[in-house]
């Protein structure tokens, strides 16, 4: 389980610096969009590796942001199937759906009071 949350927050990460590197060789590009989009991959990806660090160290409070995140990127592979991107899609699926059913059923142990 954290291997994937590790993994998603790692790629998400990953876009964003992908998406910094392609305005930055582009012919002209807006730097308030970037700046939101840029903004938001490093809130998901670190949110993601917190949620990895919480599953890791048994608490739970990474659960509703894994939860959350793979719900958005079950939405987004929707849109990728309906584009004719499935080879993008469908392991965006599967990976989302093992993450999705790792969070719901994996319950950390409770401390004994």
């Amino acid at each position: 389980m954290t291997a994937l949350l590790n993994l998603e927050g790692a790629v998400v990460l990953a876009l964003g610096v992908f998406l910094i590197f392609k305005s930055i060789t582009a012919d002209s590009f807006e730097l308030a969009p970037l700046a939101g989009e840029v903004l938001f991959a490093a809130i998901g990806g670190f949110g993601l590796l917190a949620a990895a660090y919480s599953f890791k160290n048994k608490r739970r409070f990474g659960r509703a942001p894994a939860v959350l995140a793979n719900l958005i990127a079950l939405g987004v592979a929707k849109y990728q199937f309906e584009g004719g991107l499935w080879f993008v899609a469908l392991p965006l699926v599967i990976v989302a759906a093992m993450v999705l059913y790792c969070a719901v059923t994996i319950i950390p142990e409770g401390e004994d009071k």
